[in-house]
């Protein structure tokens, strides 16, 4: 029988879990449905040794919720971070990191031979050759070892930056790693950093900080290298209301930011499809770097030509959208709401129509998403129409839903 361990040998299936059950905390044990009873309490033992004192605890109808409650400007250092350091090794690769740090140690460069005849002779241990090559190659990749040739011999020295020297180094330096160590995309290089050079975040907290971020910047690399050299990328990832999992092939060309919900997205053209879309990066599990797209310049042009009418997120329009128009009606003393309204409004015009009343034009390619926004203005909005039907039936069924909930006068 197994024992149970705090190590993670696939980052991708902590991933899913901690956002399915920690983050939106909407699965119980019952939906774990993957594998065994057994597997879920070793995943949920495994997650809540990580996120110590942060995770909450509810019945409901359905059974114990999980989840993780957090106040993200009251802390020093996202507590999802932990989930990066997590990952298993075997023995000998442990073994094999300290014997070949020890031995670059006292040389200045060692061939792959010298290498293993030295492990040979130290530590009386044997390794394959290709395995200790694969891991000078890992090192190397990562910047721990230095790699060069004397003809078509390959010799490997210790690489010399060490994160104390540049801090030391770098006046100011180590206050800005403690800033960035919370910021978006790739806060937990900061963080690594810090560990490093044993440091804490004792000077900075962010107000709006969404933590779940770092469960998805293992994506970033592979998604920025593609964009950077123009290539097509395979995405696994499932839908919004499924947890079947399909694969996309898709050239990407940006990662965007909701300034609404705070979510991130990859905006990108489907190839199955031709059009220009949005994917969100929770929804992505996997993402691979394909063959370079011939067409790259022209597709970014015409996702260009789409971001100017894009509200949101949406960059696709449906077919018969009409520009949504509302009357609003304004009190004398009201000055504030027309001010707000140009102060916030995005592809939009105002008309004053006089008498208080003034129409609003919102002319983007999905106006659904401008609905919350328009919300916000109930008690004024005097008309709506354009749009689609079923962004007016949506609606005016939701208000007559808060007629049922909150009361109201039947002329009103």
């Amino acid at each position: 029988m197994s024992s149970f361990s705090e190590l993670i040998k696939n980052f991708h299936k902590t991933r899913s879990y901690v956002r399915d059950f920690f983050i939106y905390g909407y699965k119980v044990r019952s939906d774990f449905s993957r594998k065994s009873s057994r597997t879920y309490d070793d995943e949920k033992r495994r997650v809540e040794s990580w996120l110590g004192d942060y995770i909450s605890y509810s019945t409901s109808e359905r059974g114990k919720q999980t989840c993780i409650c957090v106040d993200s400007g009251h802390i020093a250092e996202n507590p999802l971070y932990n989930a990066y350091y997590s990952k298993s090794f075997t023995a000998n690769d442990i073994r094999l990191h300290f014997f070949i740090l020890d031995i670059l140690s006292d040389s200045y460069q060692l061939s792959l031979k010298e290498i293993c005849n030295a492990i040979d002779q130290r530590f009386n241990s044997v390794f394959d050759v290709q395995t200790i090559r694969l891991k000078l190659k890992e090192y190397t990749d990562e910047g721990l070892i230095i790699a060069s040739k004397s003809g078509k011999t390959a010799y490997y020295q210790l690489s010399t930056d060490r994160v104390m020297g540049f801090m030391e180094e770098f006046e100011g330096l180590p206050d800005a790693v403690r800033f960035f160590s919370e910021q978006p995309n790739f806060g937990i290089v900061g963080n690594s950093l810090m560990r490093s050079a044993d440091m804490s975040n004792d000077i900075f907290r962010m107000k709006h900080n969404y933590i779940v971020h770092t469960l998805e910047d293992i994506l970033l690399p592979d998604i920025l290298l593609a964009i950077d050299e123009k290539r097509y990328i395979t995405a696994e990832s499932f839908g919004v209301h499924s947890s079947v999992m399909h694969t996309d092939i898709l050239v990407p060309f940006q990662i965007i930011s909701s300034v609404r919900t705070g979510r991130r997205y990859l905006a990108c053209c489907d190839t199955k499809y031709k059009n220009i879309c949005t994917v969100r990066l929770g929804f992505i599990k996997s993402v691979k770097v394909g063959e370079v797209c011939e067409n790259f310049d022209a597709l970014q042009r015409k996702y260009q030509r789409c971001l100017k009418r894009c509200y949101c997120v949406s960059m696709s329009r449906p077919k018969g959208v009409q520009p949504l128009k509302l009357v609003i009606r304004t009190d004398p003393d009201e000055t504030f709401i027309p001010e707000r309204i140009r102060r916030e409004m995005r592809l939009s015009t105002l008309e004053e129509l006089g008498d208080g009343r003034y129409l609003l034009t919102i002319d983007c390619d999905d106006p659904n998403e401008a609905i919350p926004w328009v919300k916000s203005f109930i008690g004024r909005i005097e008309s709506i129409e354009g749009g689609e039907p079923i962004i007016l039936n949506r609606f005016f069924r939701d208000i007559k839903r808060m007629e049922k909930m909150y009361g109201g006068e039947s002329e009103e």
